[in-house]
């Protein structure tokens, strides 16, 4: 540890953050745009606004109908999976696999009459969602390369903590119209220390929430790789019954739900029908879980043939698997209500600016002398920046207006809005090296500004329930969507005009100054 503690652990800082920051970067986007997730969903399918809410005395003549639906078309599926309707989602989502290498089958129903809704195909907020922890890449690669990353930024956080001497009176220091490398700084500090429980929180947990799937070898070792035995004795599942192998006719599945809402006062989420049709099918109901931080819902399974009651199970964790639950809805927030939800957003806020400010100040550090080119590596950090912190952005905006723009009855639509979303990303990316390194920055922005305001407007255009067309009779997640695209369309604006009018270079480094991620010359003054 050359130099000192505190300065090996600002160089840890430094590289750790630089090394993963722009995947960082991605995750934090994605995952507070996933605290809408359900939102984001609702508003991808506008044809929904028309769909009817339905009453919970009808959910068992939904399931029926959603079986009956599975019975023609996916007859030969070992499992269905029901989700049923709610309140913020109206329709009956079915999904089923039929088997390995096939593709899954994946339909949304009207649960007042069973046929197919007139809905748009798009993957919705879900993409979003599964793009948070798998980086819509293969499952084992995504949720491995994510996971390194989240133990990478706890890294970051705790040798970052251990840096700054300054922490409390830097959480009150924010000079913005200082010089941009003191600006960046102030920001950096301030996002990072105003939220830091939240940033300790959200990593820490996320690594909980797969930890089975990091570090498989104590269940693998005690279960002998069986690892639908553990969650069945940790309580989180009920227990799998295999096949019997002889053909038995279903019980009417109607009962067992109203069995179900009469047992549990939560909301039915899901069913799972596993093996109909045989002696032994097994029929489960998935409850919300109750209001509180353990993500603990509860799960009531029935014999699918006789449609007897086998067994309940959720609320009576042990510790362990309660600590472990906790951890879990501590990161998923499904406890919070619209208030805290909104705070939890803004802390995700917070996290995206802190580490697109560490990214922006290692550039900002390194800047060539008067009379000195960049070097290859900070030319392709300052690409890379501008691809993620800008890129991003827009690609999601592209997503938005791909769903409004593409045709509705498109083949392969949730794929092409996909392709628009990577599409829009990799010109953001390639945009740094056609342009000068102000003026990439400035156009980049710019064009997420436009970008967004693009989304609000073509969602007013296309859409005929939207209340500015309705005269406020409309559905008014529409007016909050576009609210929210109109406030990122004048941050980035705001933000684009900032760096337009920095002029047409920075000054550069003083000899005294490093690149720890405090200034050197305030280091080097305090001899820390």
């Amino acid at each position: 540890m050359k130099g000192g503690f505190r300065r090996s652990m600002a160089w840890l800082h430094t590289w750790a953050g630089l090394v993963v920051g722009w995947v960082l970067f991605a995750i934090f986007v994605t995952g507070t745009a996933s605290y809408y997730r359900a939102d984001i969903s609702r508003w991808m399918r506008p044809e929904l606004a028309q769909v009817r809410t339905i009453a919970p005395a009808d959910l068992p003549g939904a399931a029926e109908r959603a079986v009956a639906y599975l019975e023609r078309h996916a007859p030969k599926a070992r499992t269905w999976f029901i989700g049923m309707p709610q309140p913020e989602r109206l329709l009956l989502d079915l999904f089923w696999r039929t088997r390995p290498g096939e593709p899954p089958g994946h339909v949304l129903l009207d649960p007042h009459t069973g046929v197919e809704a007139a809905s748009r195909d798009t993957e919705g907020g879900d993409f979003l969602y599964r793009f948070h922890y798998e980086l819509h890449m293969p499952p084992l690669w995504g949720r491995w390369i994510v996971g390194a990353c989240a133990m990478i930024m706890l890294v970051a956080l705790i040798s970052g903590i251990v840096t700054h001497k300054r922490i409390f009176a830097d959480f009150f220091t924010f000079r913005r119209d200082k010089a941009p490398r003191r600006s960046f700084l102030d920001a950096h500090n301030v996002t990072g220390v105003l939220a830091l429980p939240f940033h300790l929180m959200i990593t820490y947990t996320g690594v909980v929430a797969l930890a089975t799937f990091y570090m498989p070898w104590g269940v693998t070792a005690a279960y002998e790789g069986d690892t639908r035995a553990f969650f069945t004795e940790a309580g989180w599942i009920t227990a799998p019954r295999p096949p019997a192998g002889r053909p038995a006719p279903p019980a009417p599945l109607g009962p067992m739900i109203a069995q179900a809402l009469a047992t549990v006062p939560e909301r039915l989420e899901r069913l799972t029908v596993t093996n109909h049709g045989d002696a032994r099918a097994t029929v489960v109901a998935m409850f919300e879980e109750p209001h509180g931080l353990a993500h603990t819902p509860t799960h009531i399974a029935f014999d699918g043939a006789s449609g007897a009651l086998l067994e309940i199970r959720g609320g009576d964790l042990k510790p362990a698997a309660r600590t472990v639950s906790t951890l879990i809805g501590l990161h998923v927030a499904h406890f919070a209500d619209t208030g805290l939800r909104l705070l939890f957003v803004l802390c995700g806020i917070m996290g995206s600016a802190m580490v697109a400010t560490g990214l922006v100040l290692w550039s900002l550090a390194r800047l060539p002398r008067p009379n000195e080119r960049p070097f290859l590596g900070l030319r392709l950090v300052q690409a890379l920046n501008i691809g993620s912190i800008a890129g991003l952005p827009a690609a999601v905006a592209v997503y938005f207006l791909a769903n409004r723009l593409l045709p509705t009855d498109l083949a392969g639509r949730a794929d092409m809005e996909i392709r628009a979303f990577f599409a829009a990303w990799i010109v953001a990316a390639l945009l740094p090296l056609a342009r000068p390194h102000r003026r990439a920055w400035s156009d980049g922005l710019a064009l997420v500004a436009v970008l967004c305001l693009a989304v609000a407007a073509a969602d007013v255009a296309t859409v005929e329930a939207h209340p500015l067309r309705r005269w406020g009779a409309g559905e008014a997640l529409f007016l909050w969507f576009d609210g929210a695209m109109l406030a990122l369309a004048a941050l980035f604006a705001v933000a684009a005009r900032k760096v337009s009018a920095r002029g047409r270079g920075v000054a550069a480094p003083r000899r005294s100054e490093t690149v720890l991620p405090e200034s050197r010359s305030r280091l080097r003054g305090e001899r820390a």
